[in-house]
């Protein structure tokens, strides 16, 4: 995502609004896992990307889901944060 620095800022900047929204949430939220025909999609993209076969169109859908993936990584860490507070 960025730098720690970065990463950390952008974390407290977000947190007190996740914590509204992820509170109730967090347990489903860290087990939360795309459908199986999504993940096969990810891979298949992966796997052409690492093999420099994209089209624009796959190499565009694929940046979609890093972004996302990353979306989700962030929710996470906000969620398991929450999960771990006495």
């Amino acid at each position: 995502m960025g730098t720690t620095s970065d990463v950390a800022a952008f974390d407290r900047g977000i947190r007190p609004l996740l914590r509204l929204i992820l509170l109730d949430k967090a347990q489903e939220v860290l087990s939360f896992r795309p459908p199986a025909a999504l993940e096969g999609r990810i891979e298949y993209l992966a796997e052409r990307s690492t093999e420099g076969q994209l089209t624009a169109s796959e190499r565009a859908e694929y940046e979609g889901y890093v972004r996302a993936n990353k979306f989700v990584a962030v929710l996470r860490r906000q969620a398991r944060r929450l999960v771990e507070e006495p």
